[in-house]
């Protein structure tokens, strides 16, 4: 039997082929597989070693090698890789796969990120946060003084999808359509759903394509304070955005941006409805909000895995990874690897290196706006929501794509 080693070989030596060592297997389909009960099972398997199996892919578990292989030239995002793998080879799915952010590298890529890199500052992103409150209150408004909610149909679905209308320029009224699709087009990454349902996520990306052409037309002619304006007149050294860069830009944020928040926030509030003496105290003490949302996003990153591809052999901590191995870094795992790190607490130090919006080349573009959409709705609801407490069964979805909540009954004794 030979193990994974916590320690490379001396520089030089030849390392084991990764196919020839006995791993632990991680199954992410397994029945049940969410909550504690997934916490516990990846810990137990990190307990056998820095890497496991997976149906699909072989599992990173510790933070520094996942950090290696997100920083990696030698590693892309496998999104072609899959949808071959399932079958996508052509139509309008395909045609959004190739032209993705994430499937772009080398010169393309850094061009395309530093042509929109500035729309997506946190100075950028600070600039929608009064509308972000507007919208709190807007749907506080709509409970009506109500002392109970389902908070992901109430709050968590329709706030994030309102605020990418507003970033993007698109009248609201089209907030619920842009996070249906966002929902569907999201899915090309829950292999899943990619199995099982891809003439449904086509649709979506045919008719979200539609729907950008005609946005980005409105917009040449009438130019506003919005993200689509500010990338069509977004120009670097002669260079601006091709049409169809523009298109794909604003799809990939719709895709991106909705469906991400909405989880990373009803995740907040279920740990925050089982840790009452944090939301008491974020209560009092606002100030401590950014440190809370770094520590949401720490303990339940709602990416547990980020794909990556290996594009030539890699040697590493004398283990052999062949050009077209497909590596999954647990953002889960590695978020957890420091003091403590099992436990929830908005108030202990971190070392702030936590992988759920990636490293490298293609860390996420908009986490800046992730961060400023929860700070402003987190501020907001402990200000309203006295005494939260969970108010029945909290209803969680699979790891494959986004680990959503499907449903989170929650109460508070003050509105």
């Amino acid at each position: 039997m030979v193990s994974t080693n916590e320690h490379a070989p001396p520089p030089g030596q030849t390392g084991i082929p990764v196919g020839d060592l006995d791993l632990p297997f991680f199954d992410y389909n397994e029945p049940g597989l969410v909550g504690e009960v997934y916490h516990q099972r990846l810990a137990a398997v990190r307990e056998q070693g820095w890497l496991a199996r997976s149906p699909l892919a072989l599992v990173v578990l510790d933070h520094s090698s996942g950090e290696f292989f997100l920083r990696a030239k030698q590693t892309a995002f496998p999104g072609r890789e899959i949808a071959d793998l399932f079958g996508v080879t052509g139509g309008r799915l395909r045609e959004q796969i190739d032209a993705n952010i994430l499937n772009q590298t080398g010169e393309r890529h850094r061009r395309l990120r530093s042509l929109v890199g500035p729309a997506f500052t946190p100075r950028a992103a600070a600039h929608w946060r009064p509308v972000m409150r507007e919208f709190a209150q807007q749907l506080w408004a709509d409970m009506a003084g109500a002392q109970d909610c389902e908070f992901v149909a109430a709050f968590a679905k329709p706030y994030p999808s309102l605020t990418i209308a507003a970033v993007l320029g698109a009248p609201l009224a089209d907030a619920p359509r842009l996070h249906e699709w966002s929902t569907w087009v999201q899915r090309q990454f829950d292999i899943r759903a990619l199995g099982s349902e891809p003439e449904r996520i086509e649709q979506a990306v045919n008719e979200l394509y539609d729907y950008v052409e005609a946005l980005l037309e409105l917009r040449r002619h009438e130019p506003s304070d919005d993200l689509i304006s500010t990338l069509l007149a977004a120009e670097e050294e002669g260079q601006k955005l091709s049409h169809e860069e523009c298109i794909n830009l604003v799809l990939n944020v719709i895709a991106g941006g909705v469906d991400t928040t909405q989880a990373q926030l009803s995740h907040a509030m279920r740990l925050f409805a089982t840790h009452p003496p944090q939301w008491d105290l974020l209560a009092a003490e606002p100030a401590r909000v950014p440190a809370a949302v770094a520590e949401v996003l720490r303990y339940e990153p709602i990416t547990p895995f980020t794909a990556r591809i290996c594009t030539g052999d890699i040697e590493y901590r004398g283990v052999l990874f062949p050009a077209g191995s497909i590596v999954a870094i647990c953002a889960e795992r590695a978020n957890r690897e420091q003091e403590a790190g099992e436990r929830f607490d908005i108030t202990a130090e971190r070392d702030g290196r936590a992988l759920t919006f990636g490293a490298g080349p293609h860390f996420c573009l908009g986490s800046n706006l992730a961060r400023a959409e929860l700070e402003e709705a987190i501020t907001f609801l402990t200000q309203r929501m006295t005494g939260l407490r969970l108010a029945g069964a909290t209803e969680l979805g699979g790891l494959e794509g986004i680990y959503q909540v499907e449903s989170l009954p929650l109460a508070w004794s003050q509105a």
